[in-house]
């Protein structure tokens, strides 16, 4: 029993301690030809036209309707 126990929880930490990844992703490097590419292309962009002003939609009352006689 207990040497199945034992084979049982070995296995689980196996499995467990596999999972763990400690692995960097590539963008974490700095590139400075990519860096420079990046200044360069937004540069070239400038600052994007203002918004023109929303315009105020026109309020409009609301009709009445005819009320219902109480009998």
């Amino acid at each position: 029993m207990t040497r199945g126990l034992t084979i049982g929880i070995m296995l689980a930490v196996l499995c467990g301690a596999s999972t763990v990844a400690h692995a960097r992703p590539p963008t974490v490097m700095n590139s400075p030809g990519y860096d420079a590419r990046l200044k360069e292309s937004r540069s070239a962009l400038g600052n994007p036209p203002a918004a023109p002003a929303p315009v105020t939609p026109v309020v409009v009352t609301p009709k009445r309707g005819k009320k219902k006689q109480t009998n």
